[in-house]
């Protein structure tokens, strides 16, 4: 009995349990998530006995997190990604 190609093509040959692809896009999401801890930045005063207002701004206290959380989500997505199946053509 002839083995039938599909097994064969569900199969990844590289023997790892997520497609390159996807390890791609891991690594896209994981630079999404440094860009918001960089965004986080800053905010700090040259003297200590002098506070510092900037901490407070718009981009540390709600932009970076919401970027943050986006970069966890997108890598959390490119993990449970499925790739899409390569049509071909079943003459045999």
């Amino acid at each position: 009995m002839a083995k039938s190609s599909n097994v064969k093509d569900s199969v990844n040959k590289a023997g790892f349990p997520i497609p390159v692809g996807n390890y791609k896009m891991i690594l896209i999401g994981f630079g999404i998530v440094i860009l918001g801890f960089i965004l986080m930045m800053g905010g700090g005063s040259e003297d200590p006995n002098q506070f510092n207002y900037d901490i407070f701004s718009f981009r540390r206290i709600t932009l970076a997190p919401i970027v943050v959380l986006g970069g966890f989500g997108f890598v959390f997505w490119a993990i449970m990604r499925k790739p899409r199946e390569k049509k071909e053509n079943l003459k045999e």
